[in-house]
């Protein structure tokens, strides 16, 4: 390994000469400094990071902190997050809990450690109490998920606004007898969403009776399939489907398809996040699109800007960004055999 000593004795400078000149130190002049910095990329020269942060220096690297990178929705924001932070100079560091809190906690002690800049995080959720006091002394935000413990800077999607509109569409139709499958309620994503959808019930004039739900593991496709084949061996099978997350409707998808269950004629479904493969899938996928790349510059923007004012300096923040429904053929009226239009 090159080392800064490798560097003076090529140059026939003092080691502290060469620390300073890639330092930056304005008591070295600019020439010294053109002469290190060429010899050092010359000679294939890392810089010794983990010394730096010994001596207090953060590094300029953001953590990123996902439950499942399975997740179309979690593995586009980390692209998307991960380009626009290089273009800040900084360095994406990506840790998945698998939505359990001491692998969150466990990354969280990790990424301390290691003097991040900054973290984004979905948290989990019930994050541990030793995760909450390491985010307060970091720089973060909160990514669709919101909890009051980490703080008051967060980015989301009106989850509750969504399912409400995908919901209504199927009361607009006229099916009286609709499932949810969705996330459990302790995710506050999860709650919103099966507000959203009992709201667009009661707005509909139906009971709550007629709108069956499966609440279980979100980013669980089999919970899916399992879900949906319960549903549909019942003696009052729902006439329409309502779902909850990307891995849900992926299962729920699958085992539509392998039971043959003809889509919108035996059942209307209306899926969560857009998929490459959602817009020719049988009909086409009725589903909720997310916002994601919008979502993915704004956490960007504001955490670097959050990088260079003053700790302390950062006030409640909330941005909530809307879903929207794409209308394709997969919805139609009960017993109707002819696919909703699309949109």
């Amino acid at each position: 390994m090159i080392t800064t000593r490798d560097i003076a004795e090529r140059l026939g400078v003092s080691v502290s000469t060469v620390g300073r000149a890639l330092a930056d130190d304005p008591r070295i002049s600019e020439e010294t400094k053109f002469r290190v910095r060429q010899a050092a990329s010359e000679m294939g020269y890392v810089g010794n990071r983990a010394a730096r942060m010994m001596r207090g220096a953060s590094s300029n690297v953001v953590g990123l902190v996902i439950p499942d990178i399975r997740n179309s929705f979690y593995s586009t924001i980390a692209h998307e997050l991960s380009k626009n932070v290089a273009a800040e100079g900084f360095q994406l560091m990506l840790s998945e809990t698998d939505d359990d809190r001491m692998v969150e906690l466990r990354h969280l002690r990790e990424l301390s450690a290691y003097r991040v800049a900054g973290v984004i995080i979905v948290p989990t959720a019930r994050p541990h109490g030793e995760s909450v006091k390491l985010l307060r002394a970091l720089p973060h935000l909160q990514l669709l998920r919101r909890h009051t413990s980490l703080g008051s800077q967060w980015f989301g999607v009106d989850d509750h606004e969504a399912l409400r509109q995908a919901t209504a569409h199927l009361v607009a139709q006229r099916h009286t007898r609709i499932a949810y499958l969705g996330g459990p309620e302790e995710l506050p994503t999860g709650a919103e969403r099966l507000r959203g959808f009992r709201s667009a019930l009661r707005e509909g004039g139906l009971t709550e009776g007629a709108g069956r739900v499966e609440l279980g593991p979100p980013s669980s496709v089999g919970h899916g399939r399992e879900a949906v084949r319960r549903l549909l061996a019942g003696p009052d099978a729902p006439t329409a489907l309502v779902l909850g997350s990307i891995q849900l409707t992926l299962g729920v998808l699958e085992e539509l398809s392998e039971q043959g269950v003809k889509v919108p004629a035996e059942l209307s479904v209306v899926g969560f996040g857009d998929e490459p493969g959602f817009s020719w899938w049988g009909p086409g996928l009725t589903t909720v699109g997310l916002p994601i790349q919008e979502m993915a510059t704004g956490c960007a923007l504001w955490l670097m800007r959050r990088l260079k004012t003053e700790p302390g300096n950062d006030g409640p923040y909330t941005s909530l960004s809307p879903g929207s429904l794409i209308l394709r053929g997969s919805t139609a009226p009960p017993g109707d055999r002819a696919p909703a239009t699309s949109g």
